[in-house]
Formats: C-alpha cells, sequence, structure tokens
C-alpha cells in the first residue's frame, strides 16, 4: 500500500534508516503532492502534473504558521529528536519563502532543541538556484537526491517536469560542500540498475565529490509495477564498486 500524504505540518518523530530519530516538517501543501519528479517508485504515488500546471494559488502552509507549529512540537517533545527534516509531500525547496523558513527553524532548534541537527531531502531539482543553495547550506545534513548518470535515464526513471536539465543539477550539486547524495536502486524494464547507468552515475559522483552516498532501494509498494528492489548483495556489489573509486558510501 503506498503513503497517505501528509495532512500536517509536523510529523513523527520518526524512526528513520538513515537518520534516526527524526521530526518532519512538511511544508508542503496538505494532502498534497507536490513535486516536479514523478519518480516510478515514489511512496506517495503519482504525481498529478496537470493540477500542479492549473491550481495558480497552491495552499502553501505560511512561515508562521510553520514556525509557530515547529515551536510548539518542540516545547513538548522529550526526549529531543536527533534530526529535524525537511521532507513532507514532495520538494520543500519548492516553498516561496523557504529561505526564511529554513533560518526561523534554525533560530527555533538553537533556543529549544539544541542537540539536534537540521537536515533536507531533497530531489536536488533546486540545487542550482542561488538562493536555494545558501538556504540548504546552513542546514546540517544535505541529503540530495541523484538517481541516475545521465540525461536520457533521468526523464525515465524519475520522469521530472518538463524544463528540467540533470546537467544544471550536476553543477549545482558540485558548487554545495559536505553533501550527501542518496540513490534508490531499482530493477526492471524501467529501472536505474544496469551497467550503464552505473558508470554514467559514478562518474558524476567523482565530478560532485559528495562527503557520502546512501545507496538503497525498495522497502515500501511503489506506483509502478515495472522495477523490483535490488539485493542486498547487489546493493553490496554497488557500494564496493564505489569503494575502489574511493568514494565513501553506505547502503541500506
Amino acid at each position: 500500500m503506498l503513503l497517505k500524504l501528509q495532512e500536517n505540518i509536523i510529523y513523527g518523530p520518526i524512526q528513520s534508516r538513515r537518520l534516526g530519530r527524526s521530526l518532519g516538517i512538511n511544508i508542503l501543501p496538505p494532502n498534497i503532492k507536490y513535486c516536479n519528479f514523478n519518480c516510478l517508485y515514489c511512496q506517495y504515488g503519482w504525481t498529478d502534473f496537470h493540477y500542479l500546471k492549473h491550481n495558480k494559488n497552491p495552499p502553501f502552509p505560511g512561515t508562521g504558521e510553520i514556525l509557530i507549529a515547529v515551536e510548539k512540537t518542540l516545547s513538548a517533545l522529550h526526549p529531543k529528536p536527533a534530526y529535524i527534516t525537511f521532507s513532507g509531500n514532495g520538494e520543500p525547496t519548492l516553498h516561496p519563502d523557504f529561505h526564511e523558513i529554513v533560518n526561523g527553524v534554525i533560530h527555533l532548534r538553537n533556543n529549544l532543541s539544541q542537540a539536534s541537527k537540521t537536515a533536507i531531502l531533497s530531489n536536488s531539482t533546486t540545487v542550482s538556484n542561488p538562493d536555494i543553495q545558501k538556504a540548504i547550506s546552513k542546514l546540517d545534513a544535505l541529503i540530495m537526491k541523484l538517481d541516475t548518470g545521465h540525461q536520457r535515464m533521468f526523464l525515465k526513471y524519475n520522469r521530472p517536469v518538463k524544463g528540467i536539465d540533470l546537467h544544471s543539477i550536476f553543477k549545482g550539486l558540485a558548487q554545495l560542500k559536505n553533501i550527501t547524495i542518496q540513490t534508490l536502486f531499482c530493477k526492471g524494464a524501467q529501472g536505474n540498475y544496469h551497467e550503464q547507468n552505473l558508470k554514467d552515475w559514478i562518474q558524476k559522483l567523482k565530478f560532485i565529490s559528495p562527503k557520502t552516498v546512501q545507496i538503497y532501494t525498495l522497502d515500501r509498494d511503489t506506483p509502478s509495477s515495472s522495477i523490483s528492489s535490488l539485493s542486498q548483495e547487489e546493493l553490496l556489489n554497488i557500494h564496493l564498486r564505489l569503494k575502489k573509486k574511493k568514494i565513501p558510501s553506505e547502503y541500506f
């Protein structure tokens, strides 16, 4: 079963495979998948690009509303979370006030939950925007998606909205420091687990030079029936290939 979209700004804390006890912040419209990707594996199902294109005033929660929700939760939450994570119903950097929200959340963390770190799970599509770069650089953990190494595979697997260019994503990621690349591998007719994509992907990782790479596969239902999960042995093989190239990685 696919996951239900988030109804509220705050969700969790949840036990994350990669972050431990993580408090989620959904700064996107409630009950709407607001993303510029339509990935074959998305846990929330397909993206309704028609809705996003024609809805000129999406119901984003306001900055004040978001910060009040974060403050109320952090004040009451014991123990405090290991991470306060921007994630939710799509791509968080698409909120028009993203930079202001980041500043506000960091301020609240510093006052109410100093041991917590801040994080973002991003699909990397806005990373060439200087204001977005500046905002996410203030966070402690930048977990940025890169599933493919070539535009053709990118269009097939991540199925972005028209106009998104993978080359600009490569360039933007290479300009950031201490980033973590996350990659979800799938087998199947439309999957990204094949030799040519692995070669292209590794080449781009060398260019980007991330702090580490997180390799994982499906553990939930998907909207597409043309993909399937990798075995632990196959994930290990990718990890070992990166190790030979001196690219730090871990697999889940």
